[in-house]
C-alpha cells in the first residue's frame, strides 16, 4: 500500500487535489483509500455531506475516513488517532494507495500545497518533500530538490504525481 501526503495551511487547494489525484487513480485502474486530517480543533461534522471525507469518497475512493480530536469517522472512538493506527485499519481493505490529506508532522512522501509566500515556512519545516504546488510566483532564491508546479499547470502535475505512485507500487 503505498501513502502519499497532501499538505498544507488551510485554503490552499489541498482537498481539491485529493478529488482530482482519487479521480485519476481510479481511472488509471487502481484502489484508491483517502485520510482526512481535521486540524480546525473540535470533532469533524458529520452531518455536513459536503465535507470533505465524503468528497473523497464520491471521486472514487473505496475508504475513506476524517480524524479530528481523537474521533476517527468510521466511528471509533479513543483519546487519539495517530495515522499509524489508521493505516493498519486501512490495510485491511484493498487498497493500492492511501492519499493522506494533513498530517504535516508525519514522514511519508508529501506534496505540499502554497498559497501564499508566507507558506514558504511549510519547506523548511517539513520532511520528504517530493513536490510543491504553488498559487504564487516563488522568490528565485528559493533553493528546494524536488519539482515544483505552478497550480495553473494541472496537467503536467497530475500526470507527475500518477508517475510517482506508478513507480512506487
Amino acid at each position: 500500500m503505498k501513502i502519499l501526503q497532501v499538505v498544507g495551511y488551510k485554503n490552499s487547494g489541498k482537498t481539491t487535489l485529493i478529488e482530482k489525484l482519487i479521480k485519476e487513480a481510479v481511472h488509471q485502474g487502481y484502489r484508491v483509500g483517502a485520510v482526512k486530517h481535521h486540524g480546525h480543533g473540535g470533532y469533524p461534522d458529520s452531518s455536513d455531506l459536503s465535507n470533505d471525507s465524503n468528497r473523497h469518497r464520491q471521486a472514487g475512493a473505496i475508504v475513506s475516513s476524517v480524524e479530528g480530536n481523537g474521533l476517527l469517522q468510521l466511528q471509533v472512538m479513543q483519546d487519539e488517532w495517530p495515522l499509524q493506527q489508521i493505516l493498519q485499519i486501512y490495510s485491511l481493505f484493498p487498497i493500492d494507495v492511501v492519499l493522506v490529506e494533513g498530517f504535516k508532522k508525519e514522514k511519508y512522501p508529501k506534496v505540499v500545497m502554497l498559497r501564499t509566500v508566507d507558506d514558504l515556512t511549510l519547506l523548511t519545516t517539513l520532511e520528504n518533500i517530493i513536490a510543491v504546488i504553488t498559487r504564487t510566483t516563488l522568490p528565485e532564491s528559493l533553493r528546494i530538490d524536488c519539482p515544483i508546479f505552478s497550480i495553473k499547470n494541472e496537467e503536467q502535475y497530475l500526470q507527475w504525481i500518477m508517475n510517482y505512485v506508478r513507480d512506487a507500487l
